[in-house]
């Protein structure tokens, strides 16, 4: 669907709160399946970042160390991700389905690891990176508008793997650590299955003796501490600096500060922000868009109205006398929107975009009227000639059901769906 080239709003009436774009008419993106899209639970006309938005909020609620049991969903979020993240497979998804990314269409026939994509999103490393260091840990932050507006300290608690002080993460008396004798040290058993007559499988399984150790410490010498399990569960409090200007799924990285693990490098601490919704104002970029309702009167003879910042002050703005605000119309104040990340002394655009208030229905006596007449911009002429029908003008409401049912069934006699005209207020 093709679309304007800047910003749009709706001028409809609200509560004061922005509006949300127009819905997508059905059939504005024609894709062969829906699957992937549905799990991430957007559109198929979604933008890449409402993509990473929604991956994000689905990756940290089912991801396996808050949801263990949630392993599956976690696989396909992951794998949805990794389709719809990259233009050339989402294409390719788009035109031909999931048998079209199996099938190697993408120049890549297998999924990657749910946990590497993670950690490539969160800022780790793969699957290399965790060899050799311990496992991420991302938190999620909620944020208001005015944090990030104003910036603030938050202290978070957090509940992390250290190694034991005690057996200095041997998990037991020294000397007591001994090979595993059933996995042979390899973590891992082999197990020999027949399913057929000269036909066997091989089916490989975590050790039940040493839990995928490669090692085990007799019962009676383990640590008392950390009971062999050579890290023990510690509370720390960690203060999160939110800087003026940050954005909602910015991330804080904490270095060294995630679980810790014999051996090797502890991982990072990574926070996410996510900021809630705003009863005013909504964020876009840099700029601060706003509603504002004002009366028919004022828009026509001008107005002088407050609005109250995110750090607490007040702006005063005038509609100069004669200066005709229209519905919809909007209007800007420089360096009033967002402060800069980390030139938080710049600011980007207060935008307001102007309700027009109309009067109720019969709010002037009829004997009025001809005086306002008078005054406002002459009213068209019509010539009406014995060749035209004259109808009767009455209320509508696209709610009501039995127009629905028309509009449905209009549209199922046309050879596809029609997309909706978007208008746009410049």
């Amino acid at each position: 669907m093709a679309r304007g080239g800047g910003q749009s709003w709706s001028s409809g009436e609200s509560d004061g709160q922005p509006e949300e774009p127009p819905a997508e008419e059905p059939g504005a993106k024609m894709v062969k399946e829906t699957q992937y899209y549905d799990i991430l639970g957007v559109k198929p006309s979604a933008s890449p970042e409402e993509i990473k938005k929604a991956y994000r909020k689905l990756a940290l609620k089912y991801h396996p160390d808050k949801n263990p049991d949630e392993g599956e969903k976690f696989k396909l979020i992951s794998q949805a991700y990794e389709v719809l993240s990259d233009p050339k497979k989402r294409d390719i998804y788009d035109q031909g389905g999931e048998q079209a990314i199996k099938e190697g269409g993408s120049g890549s026939p297998s999924f990657s690891s749910p946990m590497d994509i993670f950690d490539m999103f969160f800022g780790g490393g793969g699957r290399m990176a965790r060899e050799r260091r311990g496992k991420n840990v991302v938190h999620q932050l909620s944020v208001t508008l005015e944090d990030l507006y104003n910036g603030v300290t938050k202290k978070l608690a957090l509940q992390k793997n250290v190694i034991c002080e005690k057996c200095e993460g041997v998990g037991g008396k020294k000397g007591s650590v001994e090979k595993c004798p059933l996995c042979k040290g390899r973590g891992m058993q082999i197990h020999i299955q027949q399913i057929g007559p000269g036909m066997v499988q091989q089916i490989q399984t975590v050790c039940i003796e040493c839990k995928g150790q490669g090692e085990r410490i007799n019962p009676k010498d383990r640590c008392e501490s950390c009971s062999g399990a050579k890290v023990i569960r510690e509370k720390k409090i960690i203060e999160v600096h939110v800087e003026k200007g940050m954005k909602d799924g910015q991330k804080i990285l904490f270095h060294g500060e995630g679980d810790q693990e014999p051996e090797l490098e502890p991982g990072d601490v990574i926070i996410v922000l996510d900021q809630k919704d705003h009863s005013v104002f909504q964020r876009r970029g840099h700029d601060l868009i706003m509603k504002m309702k004002i009366q028919l009167s004022e828009a026509l003879c001008g107005f002088k109205k407050t609005i109250k910042t995110l750090d607490d002050r007040i702006l005063v703005i005038t509609s100069k006398s004669g200066e005709v605000i229209k519905h919809g119309d909007l209007r800007c104040v420089r360096n009033e929107g967002m402060p800069i990340y980390k030139a938080p002394l710049e600011k980007g655009t207060l935008i307001i975009q102007f309700l027009v208030i109309f009067p109720e229905k019969h709010w002037l006596p009829q004997d009025k009227l001809p005086q306002l007449e008078a005054l406002l911009p002459p009213r068209q002429k019509v010539r009406v000639t014995d060749d035209m029908d004259q109808v009767e003008l009455k209320e509508f409401n696209p709610s009501e059901q039995n127009w629905r049912q028309h509009r449905e069934a209009y549209e199922e006699d046309e050879d596809g769906p029609r997309a909706g005209v978007q208008c746009q207020t410049a």
